[in-house]
C-alpha cells in the first residue's frame, strides 16, 4: 500500500510519488487532485507524460494567471525527463509558485536520481508506491483495502482472495470493493470461495476462456448453466474482465520478451502467459477496447443498473467473442 514518508499535507506544494506500482501511483495522484478540487472546484489539472514536458513547459504552466487559479501539475515517469527539463524542474523547486501543486511520479532507482534527491531536499511530501512482489505484501494490501472500505474480513478470507486472484493489485482492489458492496457483515472465507474460488471460479473463468477465444455459442451455454445454478453474477463479470485485461496487458508487452520476465512484470503465473498468448491471436487493440466497455456495462447492470442483468451478461459474452475475431475482421475490410 502507498506509504507517506514526509509531510502529511495533501495540498503541499510538491508531492513525490516513488515506485513502480501503477495502482498506487494513480491513487497518489487522485488523492491530491481530489483534495485540490475540494478546496477549489475550479482547480485546473494538467496530467503530463514525461515526453510532454519540454524545456519551458513547466515555466509556461506555472506562470502567474490573471485569475490566480489553483493548478495541479502531474508529471509522470519523471525519471525519463530530459536533462534540460530536469534543470527547469530544479529551478522551479527553488522558488515554487503560489496556488500550484506539482506532483512528480518517479520510478525510483538510479535513473533520474538527481531529480529525486532535489525533490526530497526541497521538502516534498513523499508517497512510497513500491511494486508488491511478495505474497505477504499483497496480503497486507488486501487487509488494508478492507479497512479503508470500513469493513472487516477474516485473515482466512484475505488469504483466499490473494490465492484466487494473484498479484494484480487492480484486480485485488476491485474484488475487495465488489465484496464490500455485495456482502453484509464480516467477509469470511466462504464468501470469497463463493465468488472467486472453487466451483464459482471454474464457472466464471470457463465462460471467460470460451468468450475470449471467440466461441460465443459455447460461452453462452456455459453462462446459462452458471446462471441456472445460482453462481454470483459479479464473480462472472470479474472473470470476464480478468480475461480481457490479461489479453490487453500481454498485447502491449514487448514482443519476444522472456515469459518469466513477462510473468513478473504483468503479475501473471508463467503458465497463464502461455495460455493468454494463444487466446490473443485473433484480437486487435480496438477489439480489446470494445470488450472492456462491454464488461463495464455488464458490471453496472449486475449491480443494479439494468432490469435484466442476465441479458446484459449474455450481451457482453457475445461482444467479447466477436472482439476476439476483430483482427481477422479488420483484415477483410
Amino acid at each position: 500500500m502507498a506509504r507517506k514518508t514526509a509531510s502529511d499535507d495533501v495540498l503541499a506544494p510538491l508531492t513525490l510519488a516513488v515506485g513502480q506500482e501503477d495502482l498506487l501511483l494513480d491513487r497518489a495522484v487522485r488523492e491530491v487532485v481530489t483534495a485540490a478540487k475540494a478546496a477549489d472546484p475550479d482547480t485546473d489539472v494538467r496530467d503530463l507524460p514525461s515526453e510532454a514536458v519540454q524545456p519551458g513547459t513547466l515555466a509556461e504552466l506555472t506562470s502567474p494567471s490573471l485569475f490566480a487559479e489553483r493548478k495541479v501539475i502531474v508529471v509522470r515517469n519523471a525519471q525519463d525527463l530530459s536533462a534540460d527539463s530536469v534543470k527547469d524542474v530544479k529551478g522551479y523547486l527553488a522558488a515554487p509558485a503560489e496556488e500550484i501543486i506539482l506532483v512528480l511520479l518517479h520510478a525510483g532507482g538510479a535513473k533520474g536520481k538527481a531529480l529525486l534527491e532535489a525533490a526530497r531536499k526541497a521538502g516534498a511530501r513523499e508517497v512510497a508506491c513500491p511494486k508488491m512482489t511478495k505474497p505477504a505484501d499483497r496480503l497486507g494490501f488486501v487487509r488494508q483495502e478492507f479497512r479503508t472500505l470500513g469493513r472487516s474480513a477474516t485473515p482466512e478470507a484475505a488469504q483466499a482472495l490473494v490465492d484466487a486472484i494473484g498479484s494484480d493489485l487492480r484486480e485485488l482492489a476491485s474484488a475487495c470493493a465488489q465484496l464490500t458492496a455485495d456482502v453484509d457483515g464480516t467477509i469470511d472465507v466462504d464468501v470469497v470461495a463463493r465468488y472467486y474460488t472453487g466451483r464459482a471460479e471454474a464457472t466464471g473463468f470457463e465462460v471467460a476462456d470460451l468468450a475470449v477465444t471467440g466461441r460465443a455459442a459455447e460461452a453462452l451455454e456455459r453462462l446459462r448453466w452458471a446462471l441456472s445454478v445460482g453462481q454470483p453474477l459479479p464473480g462472472i463479470t470479474f472473470a470476464l474482465a480478468s480475461g480481457v485485461r490479461s489479453i490487453g496487458k500481454l498485447a502491449s508487452a514487448p514482443r519476444g520478451a522472456n515469459p518469466g520476465q513477462l510473468a513478473r512484470d504483468l503479475g501473471m503465473p508463467p503458465w497463464k502467459i502461455d495460455r493468454v498468448r494463444q487466446q490473443m491471436r485473433g484480437w486487435s487493440a480496438d477489439g480489446v477496447s470494445v470488450a472492456l466497455r462491454a464488461v463495464a456495462e455488464a458490471d453496472a447492470a449486475v449491480k443494479g443498473g439494468a432490469a435484466d442483468p442476465a441479458y446484459a451478461l449474455e450481451k457482453a459474452v457475445v461482444t467479447i467473442a466477436r472482439a476476439a475475431r476483430s483482427r481477422a475482421a479488420a483484415a477483410r475490410t
